[in-house]
């Protein structure tokens, strides 16, 4: 193979890569869009559930159907043994943006352009935060002092974000989540007050907060550890009276907050709905469930 041959093959992988040419093993994928010239396709913003990269499929269209029901990585296809090129870079290229969410930080003027009022847990640097979760549920008495301040004592709802494992989740959904929330609030005669931006926060540090305030509920919207399939989830955890010590199981959870599962305004909805029932029924978690049968 000379020269001009070798190019010519490096090209024809490139542009098959990019979308720009059929990939004979995807003849049943969802059509890739026309990248920018000079540029190669963002892998990443291909549907999982629309791809499907088997030669020779047997029934293609009817695999592609079941596919649309999840993002679970089906009918990838193989290189002898192997996956496919394209299967693998995607799956790295998932790998890299999990890893990312988990060790970047939410930007320090985030707390700031939104109104809220930053803390900080005993966890000094990322690191430790990692590695120390107990670490991420305790504050120390500078910042439980602003927390009390800020939250005042006794408040009917505390509303809390928190970076936790994923700072991608909590830019992509906690603002439009919570102002969701305080319109629910709202039409309910409940005021959220002022929010709390919790860094190197874990989900027990909800209940601190409701221990040094004496909050009816804690709302914390907080970062999920990230996966293959997004790493923009965030859940709310949602309690009845918190304290140290509280069992979990008296945690109300909605979960999977992103744009491929609940959209955070939908979340935000039913979080406000939620806080109401929790403050009518008095509990929150299994005995929440026991009173509403």
């Amino acid at each position: 193979m000379n020269e001009q041959e070798l190019r010519s093959m490096v090209e024809r992988m490139v542009l098959e890569l990019a979308g720009r040419e059929p990939v004979r093993t995807a003849a049943v994928s969802a059509p890739a869009a026309e990248p920018s010239a000079g540029c190669l396709e963002d892998i990443t913003q291909t549907d999982l559930r629309r791809q499907y990269l088997v030669e020779h499929p047997k029934n293609g269209p009817a695999f592609l159907d079941l596919k649309a029901k999840t993002p679970a990585r089906l009918g990838l296809g193989r290189a002898g043994a192997r996956y496919r090129t394209l299967s693998m870079l995607r799956m790295r290229a998932d790998h890299a943006a999990a890893q990312d969410s988990v060790f970047s930080h939410v930007p320090d003027s985030f707390a700031a352009e939104n109104g809220f009022v930053r803390v900080q847990t005993l966890c000094q640097n990322k690191d430790e935060y990692l590695t120390r979760p107990d670490k991420g549920r305790r504050f120390d008495e500078a910042n439980q002092a602003i927390i009390q301040q800020t939250l005042g004592r006794s408040p009917k709802v505390a509303l809390v974000v928190g970076d936790g494992l994923s700072s991608a989740a909590i830019e992509a959904n906690a603002v439009d989540c919570l102002q969701a929330i305080q319109a629910g609030l709202k039409t309910y005669g409940l005021e959220g007050g002022k929010v709390l931006f919790v860094q190197y926060c874990r989900v027990g540090a909800s209940d601190h907060i409701g221990e040094l305030t004496g909050a009816e509920v804690v709302c914390m919207l907080v970062g999920e550890r990230p996966g293959l399939v997004t790493a923009e989830s965030m859940s709310a955890y949602l309690t009845y009276k918190p304290h140290i010590g509280i069992p979990e199981s008296k945690r109300t959870v909605v979960s999977n907050i992103h744009k491929g599962g609940t959209t955070a305004v939908e979340a935000g909805a039913h979080i406000a709905e939620l806080i109401k029932t929790m403050l009518d029924k008095k509990a929150s978690g299994i005995d929440l469930k026991g009173r509403m049968a």
